[in-house]
């Protein structure tokens, strides 16, 4: 009996991935996404990089079963002439699937309430520090506590973009905007664009913007070619400025993630004051002025300028620990220039991530990030059970011959700071060189 199906070669799939025309193909049946690409919860970014080719892995990690039903509606007719799967992403989603029978998924046992209401007790702890003592020691230890508070609120805006938290999807968007925009002063719905694009395109240095600090950081001597991000739709220049601030970047690493918080905030005004389409713009905006009226009024509470800056300094600078965190898990990794390929996604995913070894009672500290190949694999894991499943994602790429990379946190932070300095050298040897002295000789000297 002949074949009455219709079929499209990969090079005719290739010609559907621009804006306006995006086609995808799932399991060998290709779909036609341009419309919803308007309306995908995950942005319109994820489907522009994936467009083209191959997406069942990412389709499989990122969407619950529940979702398979939704496509029929965008079914074009036609599958994808010699499609075929990898034994690797076989056995990955059988993995998924197996994971998913477990009810791994939908436990959610790490206690958002609970966390919240940590989160609730050291705020008032740190106001109640600056309105209620004259002590110049107490206000700095307010400072931090703010700090922590914010780093605490940071996992659950991570956590709360990948999966629902609460028992409702009006309560974890609540609590998105109340640990997120009201109390952090960080746009949730800027945070999840950013996100789910470093997702997709792991560790890609033109598409990934957790990679693009340009032209502060440089993690590969590849962006010395000014490479154009497509993230923010701009050339990340090599330029003289940049080639100074980049020699020096394994020594301002550190100061500056203790102000990387201001890049946030800069991020979230620049998106919610876009022309792009930004889902409950009203409720993130509002969000934002909570936090730009509650905070300049708690340290304008502080009796001096000096004490002020203090405590301004002292909630940055233990923020910053976050911001290092966020660093380690890829900065140190492999990189690659060009688009995400869904057809090596489990390949790339992995190569481009490093987890951080730790004892289970510090997984509070790294909230989930030291599973961060788990995590990227199955960002719809909760993390409470990351330790759990991590043997068996070791299991599947020691069969495969896969990277799987672990190291300490204090070698994960010597890594990151060898990459930089790597960098930096081969910034310091290009043509027309920044002056050196000979400090900087004496501490870079080779051998």
């Amino acid at each position: 009996m002949a074949d009455s199906k219709r079929y499209i070669s990969q090079t005719e799939l290739e010609n559907h991935k621009k804006p306006g025309d995006l086609w995808i193909s799932i399991q060998g049946k290709i779909y036609d996404v341009t419309e919803w690409s308007r309306d995908h919860p995950g942005g319109a970014l994820p489907l522009l990089n994936l467009a083209g080719q191959d997406a069942t892995d990412a389709f499989v990690a990122y969407h619950p079963g529940l979702a398979w039903q939704y496509l029929d509606k965008f079914f074009t007719g036609y599958y994808l002439k010699d499609y075929s799967v990898s034994e690797v992403s076989k056995d990955f989603r059988k993995l998924a699937a197996e994971f998913s029978k477990m009810g791994l998924f939908e436990k959610k046992e790490h206690g958002t309430g609970i966390l919240l209401c940590i989160i609730a007790l050291l705020f008032s702890i740190s106001v109640y520090g600056v309105l209620c003592s004259n002590s110049a020691l107490v206000h700095l230890l307010s400072g931090a506590l703010l700090g922590f508070s914010w780093i605490q609120s940071g996992w659950i805006g991570h956590d709360s973009g990948h999966y629902q938290v609460m028992s409702s999807r009006k309560f974890n968007r609540v609590a998105q905007i109340l640990t997120g925009n009201c109390l952090a002063g960080i746009s949730i719905g800027w945070w999840k664009w950013n996100h789910n694009a470093h997702h997709i395109a792991c560790n890609s240095l033109e598409f990934d913007p957790d990679l693009q600090h340009m032209p502060i950081f440089a993690v590969s001597s590849k962006l010395f070619n000014s490479l154009t991000s497509y993230f923010y739709e701009r050339k990340m220049n090599f330029d003289s400025i940049a080639r100074f601030l980049v020699s020096y970047q394994h020594w301002t690493f550190y100061p500056v993630m203790c102000f990387a918080r201001i890049n946030l905030f800069a991020q979230s005004f620049l998106f919610l004051f876009s022309k792009r389409k930004v889902p409950n713009r009203g409720q993130e905006i509002l969000g934002i002025l909570v936090y730009w009226t509650w905070f300049p009024l708690l340290v304008s509470c502080l009796p001096n300028w000096g004490e002020r800056l203090m405590f301004v300094v002292a909630s940055f600078a233990v923020t910053g620990i976050q911001h290092v965190q966020f660093c380690l898990n890829h900065f140190s990794s492999s990189v690659y220039v060009g688009p995400p390929s869904g057809n090596n996604w489990f390949e790339k995913q992995t190569d481009g991530t490093l987890d951080i070894v730790c004892s289970s009672w510090m997984d509070w500290f790294h909230g989930g990030l030291q599973f961060q190949i788990e995590h990227h694999l199955f960002p719809r894991l909760p993390r409470c059970h990351l330790r759990k499943v991590s043997p068996f994602v070791q299991e599947l790429c020691k069969k495969h011959n896969l990277q799987y990379d672990t190291a300490s946190f204090w070698k994960a932070n010597v890594m990151t700071i060898e990459t930089l300095r790597s960098a930096a050298l081969q910034a310091r040897i290009l043509s027309n060189p920044v002056p050196k002295n000979l400090v900087w000789e004496a501490v870079n000297t080779h051998g």
